[in-house]
């Protein structure tokens, strides 16, 4: 399940992408061919995800003054460049609901035509009592769906949780399409099946999402799904839970609603919240808050220098036979339900196992999955800099520096080393020359 784009991705959306991220990294990690699909709802969403409300996308229309095809244009640019920014891959095929109506309205009709769905004033609706495996997902009993009390905005409808397949517009509504039943627009769910199966086919491997997409969402999928193909449409369903923020909920009205922007803004590289994220199983809740995003980008970039700094050591003996256990431990963490808070331990335990250049292979091995640009990215604090990484003015004092220590001027030098250390650089001496790192 995609965004609905209508806004920016929260971090805790971002958390959702990271975890179906990491699956199809582990998949391709044991040699699966992966084909993955990414919906855009770009109509059809309501506020309530039990067909009440306005469409989220015109909330957006009323509040940006752009039509919705502009709107959802740029929050999908939006939300692609945060993505990519957190190194998530782009899907196989990113498919737009807008791009779709005719799939979506020939399993409308299919629907109708085979008994499952029934027509009101409002649109066309889906008949839970006539599909006795509805709450399969979530462990909710049919039965107690039909004996609910029925929702006053459309008393038409047989039981209250049957669900919107086509919504009938009325005039001013922006986004509409011509159908059977005049013109109107698709329920959010439609949406979801008829792409899966244009893209998948009537049954496929598996179906990621938020938590709560269980209970309705994934729920009404599976309903309209089956009905029409006779299959169950994913053999595996995958769900992470929410994020946190200082141990409560994400809400706009609570002003904790950040995006990778807000982290960036902040002064963090937005790869420290993708390796945040690995701090918590995918079905346990993760919380969020800035110290632990802090510590989780110091963590990040103590596990660079010490990648980093392997490199340029001597091999090690022995060292390929413990790699060749780091990697089994690994394999079996990736392949243990995404167990990527163990994952990375075997990583830490690697880092300290005295592999020499093996740590860096190692690492860009299991950098296909945990994707944290571990051998190219910024460092800790006190990585070996590069002469032509530092400003002209510190250049030109550590050569001063440099012909002071030839000519054995070592009161020069040693004034020299302390006017760099006031400047944020320390200057450690070798034997066959120096290192400059930065100051923390």
């Amino acid at each position: 399940c995609g965004p609905t784009v209508y806004q920016y991705a929260t971090i805790g959306n971002m958390r959702s992408y990271v975890f179906a991220d990491i699956l199809r990294r582990v998949l391709a990690y044991n040699g699966y061919s992966v084909k993955m699909v990414m919906n855009i709802t770009d109509v059809g969403h309501l506020v309530s995800d039990a067909d009440e409300g306005e469409d989220k996308m015109l909330v957006a229309v009323g509040r940006e003054k752009k039509t919705p095809w502009e709107i959802a244009r740029f929050y999908t640019e939006a939300f692609m460049k945060d993505a990519a920014l957190l190194n998530i891959l782009r899907p196989t095929a990113l498919c737009y609901a807008t791009e779709h109506i005719e799939e979506m309205l020939q399993m409308v009709v299919e629907l109708v035509e085979k008994g499952y769905a029934y027509e009101t004033s409002d649109g066309i609706y889906f008949d839970i009592s006539k599909f006795p495996a509805y709450g399969q997902l979530s462990g909710i009993r049919l039965q107690d769906q039909l004996a609910g009390a029925r929702v006053e905005e459309n008393p038409e409808k047989k039981h209250h949780a049957d669900f919107a397949l086509w919504k009938k517009a009325p005039k001013e509504h922006i986004m509409q399409w011509p159908s059977p039943w005049g013109m109107g627009y698709p329920g959010w769910h439609i949406e979801c099946s008829a792409m899966s199966r244009k893209y998948l086919g009537d049954q496929f491997d598996i179906h990621t999402g938020g938590v709560d997409h269980i209970p309705i969402h994934h729920e009404n999928e599976i309903a309209q799904s089956e009905s029409c193909t006779g299959k169950i449409p994913a053999r595996f369903w995958m769900h992470g839970e929410f994020l946190l923020v200082d141990g409560g909920k994400m809400s706009k009205s609570l002003g904790n609603t950040y995006t990778v922007h807000d982290l960036v803004t902040k002064g963090f590289e937005p790869l420290a919240f993708r390796y945040f994220c690995f701090s918590a199983h995918y079905r346990s809740h993760l919380n969020f808050t800035w110290p632990a995003l802090e510590s989780a980008q110091k963590g990040l970039r103590s596990l660079r220098t010490m990648v980093q700094r392997s490199s340029r050591g001597p091999e090690k003996p022995g060292a390929e036979e413990k790699m060749g256990r780091f990697r089994e431990l690994f394999l079996e963490s990736v392949n243990d339900d995404l167990n990527m808070p163990k994952a990375v331990s075997v990583l830490w335990e690697a880092a300290k196992a005295d592999l020499g250049p093996g740590l860096a292979r190692l690492a860009g091995e299991f950098d296909r999955v945990l994707a944290l640009d571990l051998v190219k990215g910024p460092a800790d604090e006190d990585k070996v800099l590069e002469l032509s990484e530092l400003p002209p003015e510190v250049q030109a004092l550590i050569e001063e520096r440099r012909l002071a220590r030839e000519a054995k001027d070592w009161a020069k030098s040693d004034r020299l080393r302390e006017q760099l250390r006031e400047m944020g650089y320390q200057v450690k001496d070798l034997k066959d020359g120096y290192e400059v790192t930065r100051i923390p």
